[in-house]
């Protein structure tokens, strides 16, 4: 293969991502509760202008205009997430029918137009009945009532789903989710007082992945690929000297997460930094939680520049300058190379260079506007996603099992702490009309998927 082209495999799967709390809306409707988002959002001074996710984009109601625009884009495959207090409102117990009926309908609908199901069955927005009953992630009750949701949900859709992943980005509802001394940034928003205390929530959400890959395993009618989805660190070697490899190899084994599922172990250097604060584990656990995988999903927008140094790790991490270019956000930093290294090192810990990997979430928000003629020239977006794209080519070149690629987001929607002021979508949404107003970005996508290569 001319790597030149960018040509990547005829059976690349080219996809876009989304996640329930983000566009469904209907947060009170057919029978679905609180979520802790919902409980987060409508705390005044929570979320950007008092935002919430109660309407977001209408995704409930508007799920088969939304199918229509993506086999418009021409995707292979479409990630979202599922509602838990939509199956199961209180978290436990009766299971909510209405809600389930929704997603059969969405996959039909996908189905319908030859796009594959990606379904992730928690993506921050757990049931508040469980921060209520017992502190959610807190506890380990956690862990057994999301195998006991993921049970449900799986022997419902899994005649019509083959592609599952457990849990997205666990440091975003447990490092943010639990502030030391003061409230977490984001849902539930709870104080706690010791870094061991936020570490047990990061034990817990591990533990309920591995139940839930267990769970998966048992309920599913038909042979299915399983995959944790992690926004883990990414170190990028600063010049791919041997030395300079080696340190942003050795520093990419702090990621708690990717390691423990994919070796079933802590790695020594993060046991070694967090030292008194160390989570309780129970015998069992580590087994649990490094439940063999099909896959590995990775969120990946940003990295840093990592070399080898003189000191008790062996690398340092190089800030950025000022003027770094960066997206809007302020900790999106452009650094494409990040796409390829995550792949690299997660495929070096799973101990095999075919591993496989998709990236399932990779996209930038930058400043949205329609002009006068209704369009939306997003080219910063478009630039961002091309030398992504170009990173993740040259590890598919190279050999490495990179499966496919999912852009964040298909549309502008609720941004967790941020609200509706910052954009990630390839499709522009006027939440006053919710009007889909496909950006440049989209159609540069859709030739791209039409090419299979990059454009």
């Amino acid at each position: 293969m001319m790597s030149t082209s960018y040509q990547f495999p005829n059976d690349f799967v080219w996809g876009v991502a989304t996640a329930s709390y983000q566009i469904e809306g209907a947060s009170d409707k057919d029978g679905r509760k609180a979520s802790v988002w919902d409980t987060f959002s409508a705390t005044p001074g929570r979320v950007r202008d008092n935002h919430t996710g109660m309407v977001a984009c209408d995704h409930y109601n508007r799920y088969k205009e939304d199918v229509a625009l993506m086999a418009e884009l021409g995707v292979k495959a479409y990630r979202f997430s599922i509602a838990w207090p939509r199956v199961i409102p209180d978290g436990t117990g009766t299971v909510n029918q209405k809600g389930l009926d929704f997603y059969k309908r969405l996959v039909d609908e996908l189905l319908k137009h030859n796009i594959t199901p990606y379904a992730t069955l928690f993506h921050w927005d757990s049931p508040q009945a469980l921060e209520d009953r017992y502190g959610s992630w807190r506890s380990r009750q956690m862990a057994k009532d999301f195998a006991d949701y993921v049970t449900v949900t799986v022997k419902a859709l899994g005649d019509k789903i083959t592609n599952w992943m457990t849990i997205n980005e666990i440091i975003c509802f447990t490092n943010a989710g639990y502030g030391i001394g003061k409230p977490g940034n984001h849902a539930p928003g709870t104080a706690v007082h010791s870094k061991k205390e936020v570490n047990q929530t990061i034990h817990h959400a591990l533990l309920a992945h591995g139940m839930g890959v267990q769970a998966i395993r048992a309920a599913s009618p038909k042979t299915c690929q399983i995959s944790l989805v992690d926004n883990c660190g990414v170190a990028i070697p600063v010049s791919e000297s041997e030395e300079n490899i080696a340190a942003a190899t050795k520093c990419f084994y702090g990621n708690e997460r990717t390691v423990s599922v994919l070796t079933g172990a802590y790695p020594e250097n993060w046991i070694k930094s967090q030292g008194e604060s160390m989570p309780d584990i129970e015998e069992g656990d580590m087994e649990i939680i490094g439940q063999p995988l099909d896959a590995m999903g990775l969120n990946i927008y940003t990295g840093d520049y990592v070399r080898a140094a003189d000191n008790e790790n062996g690398y340092e991490v190089l800030p950025l300058p000022k003027g770094y270019p960066q997206m809007h956000m302020p900790w999106l930093n452009m650094i494409p190379d990040s796409i390829y290294w995550a792949v690299r090192h997660t495929s070096t810990v799973a101990g095999r260079k075919d591993f496989p990997i998709y990236i399932t979430e990779n996209g930038c928000a930058a400043d949205d506007e329609v002009n006068a003629q209704g369009e939306v020239l997003d080219f910063g977006r478009l630039m961002y996603l091309r030398e992504h794209f170009r990173a993740g080519h040259r590890a598919v070149n190279e050999g490495y099992g990179l499966k496919g690629y999912f852009v964040w987001s298909f549309m502008d929607n609720f941004e967790w702490a941020w609200g509706y002021n910052r954009r990630f979508g390839i499709t522009y949404v006027d939440y006053n009309t919710q009007k889909r107003i496909p950006k440049q970005s989209f159609r540069w996508y859709q030739e791209v998927i039409r090419q299979n290569r990059v454009v």
